[in-house]
């Protein structure tokens, strides 16, 4: 009888011991099966390439980049096989691959034309423009750089008063012209042809004598840890220049630019103290901008 009872009771010494770590591996099972639901049952085991480009895409456009290491682990694949996968995907342009890891865009920005550039985002440029002219004082003095977008902010200043505007751009001299009390300085120096502003020691030269209450300036990337860029280094350099001279500086940009990144860097982030944009801005990055401290505006 007492031999039956130590049986009973090691018996039931080992289900306690071991019943936790069953439980906990149903639910582990469980959790890994409601994951593979989340990309429409597909059987990794015997997942096409397209199926597994699918996957890759659904996990960029979710999570903005996604790690090699966490592709093989999800789709039950070799890392040489996620690296087909994603070198086949770059060559169509729908990703970018980085250290180790793919990202949705090409965070690199190539020099374009304005005349390409004046085609994009049209109506999120005209809508940061009509935020931007907001700004503007009566009786202000202020500074516009280069770019598709301070030309739209060109076209919507209306001033009810005297306004002096020293500006980089040719494209925003020739739009404010039309305005009689508008007193425009232009910078000279060399002209940029991809961008028909002008560069140089001579267009700097102005800066050293004149004092803005605002710079309004675009830029072809915002990247929280490297700052804000251009593609051109001498625009980067006249640039720093115009920061110096404004008591305030305001990046018009459009909401493809964040997390992009010009070959020239201009400064870091903190140089900023306002940015306006367009709608299309991620709540993510609209955290990023507040938690800088730096005063957000998004363009309806």
């Amino acid at each position: 009888m007492w031999l039956k009872s130590s049986f009973f009771d090691f018996v039931l010494e080992k289900i306690e011991t071991f019943l936790p770590i069953c439980l906990a591996g149903v639910f582990l099972f469980s959790t890994f099966a409601a994951l593979k639901n989340d990309f429409n049952g597909f059987d990794c085991a015997i997942m096409t390439k397209e199926q597994r480009h699918e996957i890759i895409m659904e996990m960029l456009i979710k999570h903005g980049s996604v790690l090699v290491s966490d592709l093989v682990e999800l789709l039950e694949v070799s890392a040489v096989t996620v690296r087909k996968d994603l070198t086949e995907l770059e060559k169509s342009d729908k990703l970018y691959r980085s250290h180790g890891r793919a990202v949705l865009i090409n965070p690199y920005i190539n020099n374009r034309s304005v005349n390409e550039k004046e085609k994009l985002a049209t109506d999120e440029k005209h809508a940061i423009g009509r935020e931007a002219a907001r700004l503007i004082m009566p009786d202000d003095s202020i500074c516009i750089a280069s770019g598709t977008t301070v030309h739209a902010l060109a076209r919507n200043i209306q001033p009810v008063q005297n306004l002096t505007v020293v500006s980089a751009s040719l494209p925003v001299s020739n739009i404010l012209s039309q305005h009689p009390n508008i007193d425009i300085i232009q910078m000279g120096g060399m002209l940029r042809h991809s961008s028909l502003s002008v560069v140089g020691e001579y267009s700097a030269r102005i800066l050293a004598v004149c004092s803005f209450s605002k710079l309004f300036l675009g830029v072809d990337g915002i990247d929280f840890e490297y700052g804000i860029t251009t593609t051109d280094m001498r625009e980067a350099a006249l640039n720093q220049k115009m920061i110096a001279a404004a008591q305030k500086t305001i990046v018009l940009a459009d909401s493809s630019k964040f997390g992009r990144r010009g070959f020239a860097r201009i400064a870091d982030i903190d140089a900023v103290d306002i940015i306006i944009t367009d709608a299309g801005v991620s709540p993510k990055v609209v955290k990023q901008v507040e938690d800088l401290g730096i005063e957000l505006i998004i363009a309806e």
